[in-house]
């Protein structure tokens, strides 16, 4: 039983230096467009899509990723625009519990934080919010794994479920009379807000393609997100993001990855009955869009530590109507995973 289990257990420890960078890469993702209005970029730490396998049997594992993000980049279409606003930018914090329920089972609890979201107008005001976004519960299990001296070969599937904890809706003080000091509020755009205020469901797909000898990985990630209404009558557009990943490792520490990322934000779709120009201060028509976007990172792992920065650099962007466009997005982040249970190899031999 020793020798069965060893090679596999060897192998997960080798996907870690190149899978565990992505985890949080693809909750950024997901959130960042969540907002409906391209976010300033797809957030890559929820990030490009996903690379996620599982565990090892009784394997844990604790992460945190932070990203930071600033645009004075405006499109309308794929033509820039000076007519919108004058800045964006977002600082977050992912983190994630994960444990391997078994050998092909892995479950994990996954939830972030914005320190800061702001947005500033051409005329120097600013809007801006924090707080704790969304909980998300993600299963997800090996279907197929086949190893040789040469290769090593996995695809893993997973359904989750993403639940709003923080704020959806807010607003701040636009003017304040002078002389009778009342004070006129308006509701705040959603792309500063923490989350959507929607529950939505999580599709995803992992596939691995492994060269031990060679120290070389090459990977592939599918995410879709199907979106849910809020309670103000609101459905963000739903997400799809496809990443083609290249790693290669040098002296068992060092790794350079690249990704190549498509991403396709839908349309938002509202209640007709409720003007959300004048009741919630934004336009549903300027709304989802696509990007191409390249992201190299570089990771470094010791024992069961691994660490990692990355960068996106946008290669092609479209946004419905006008809209925030991506510009500057830097994450750093680490995962540590370590076994819950002592294993005695004598006794399984």
């Amino acid at each position: 039983m020793h020798s069965s289990k060893r090679p596999f257990y060897l192998l997960l420890q080798h996907m870690a230096v190149y899978v565990i960078p992505f985890i949080g890469t693809f909750v950024f993702s997901m959130h960042a467009y969540a907002q409906g209005c391209c976010s300033g970029g797809s957030g890559s730490p929820i990030a490009g899509g996903t690379s996620q396998g599982v565990l090892a049997d009784r394997q844990a594992e604790i992460s945190a990723s932070f990203q930071y993000i600033n645009t004075n980049r405006f499109q309308k279409g794929t033509k820039r625009t000076k007519n919108f606003l004058d800045n964006y930018s977002s600082e977050y914090l992912y983190t994630r519990l994960a444990y391997g329920v078994t050998e092909r089972f892995t479950l994990s609890l996954e939830s972030g934080y914005y320190f800061d979201r702001t947005q500033v107008s051409l005329s120097g005001e600013k809007i801006t919010s924090s707080g704790i976004g969304d909980v998300i519960l993600f299963p997800r299990y090996t279907v197929y794994t086949h190893n040789t001296e040469r290769t090593r070969d996995e695809i893993t599937l997973g359904v989750g479920f993403k639940m709003p904890v923080g704020k959806y809706l807010d607003s701040s003080v636009v003017y304040v009379d002078p002389v009778s000091g009342k004070v006129i509020y308006a509701s705040m755009p959603p792309v500063v807000m923490p989350t959507t205020g929607s529950q939505d469901f999580i599709f995803y797909g992992f596939g691995y393609r492994g060269y031990p000898e060679k120290k070389v990985s090459l990977f592939t990630s599918i995410l879709y997100v199907k979106k849910g209404w809020n309670p103000i009558g609101q459905r963000f557009g739903d997400y799809a993001s496809i990443g083609l990943f290249a790693g290669k490792t040098f002296h068992n520490k060092f790794g350079i990855t690249l990704q190549l990322k498509g991403e396709w934000v839908d349309v938002m779709k509202y209640d007709k009955n409720i003007d959300f120009i004048a009741k919630y201060n934004f336009d549903v028509v300027s709304t989802g869009g696509q990007k191409l976007l390249f992201v190299p990172q570089l990771n470094y792992s010791y024992k069961n530590l691994a660490v990692y920065l990355l960068s996106e650099v946008p290669l092609y962007q479209y946004v419905n109507g006008t809209a925030i466009a991506s510009q500057y997005l830097f994450t750093m982040g680490f995962s540590y995973r370590f076994m819950t249970v002592k294993m005695n190899e004598e006794s399984e031999e």
